[in-house]
């Protein structure tokens, strides 16, 4: 039996859902611990490059003052819950799904600035946050597609080959995409992990 996309989306929702809610859970206590005692070391401080502590001092973590983990909670418990909703069996209209394709890209490019700032400007990276980039892409992928393919975008720029290249390579873009994201990562901390080797 074929599984769809409709029958898939859910799930996506759901584990993504969770991981992020867990990741988002377990900053937001490190970042509660740190403020009441600025000799905390978070657990999650296992090196020089792979740290919560180094990159939650910076001024990316907080948007407006606010900690990037509690935009972080109320995402994903929002995802969660758009998981269990449609796995209940539950139909949206269009304008919902319209939505929550706009929070879904606002989730993915915001992921983007984090990763290009984690990476490029602050030289080090927060292992929940790096579950976060794991999995937020296929979120924002799986989300377009299922909008590309219910007519949910009415855009004639996107022709109908294109929509079905798109429907049948989907694994392969993003497949293409987590090579290009760890690609860079070695790249960018190969000065450290050559030193392990």
């Amino acid at each position: 039996m074929k599984v769809t996309l409709k029958q898939t989306l859910p799930y996506i929702f759901l584990v993504a859902g969770i991981v992020g809610l867990v990741a988002s859970f377990a900053l937001t206590y490190d970042k509660i611990q740190v403020l009441k005692n600025p000799a905390y070391n978070p657990g999650c401080n296992i090196n020089p490059i792979l740290s919560c502590g180094s990159v939650m001092e910076t001024e990316q973590a907080s948007v407006l003052g606010i900690p990037n983990t509690i935009f972080g909670l109320m995402a994903f418990s929002m995802l969660l819950m758009l998981g269990v909703v449609l796995l209940a069996g539950a139909t949206f209209k269009r304008w919902l799904w319209l939505a929550i394709h706009v929070g879904v890209l606002g989730g993915f490019l915001f992921f983007i600035y984090l990763y290009f700032q984690a990476v490029f400007r602050i030289h080090a990276i927060c292992p929940y946050c790096f579950l976060v980039w794991l999995i937020v892409p296929p979120v924002f992928w799986y989300t377009t597609l299922y909008n590309l393919r219910e007519g949910n975008f009415k855009n004639r720029l996107i022709k109908p080959r294109i929509k079905a290249w798109l429907q049948r390579h989907h694994g392969d873009v993003l497949l293409i995409w987590y090579v290009l994201f760890f690609g860079i990562l070695i790249n960018q901390f190969w000065y450290y992990w050559e030193t392990l080797i």
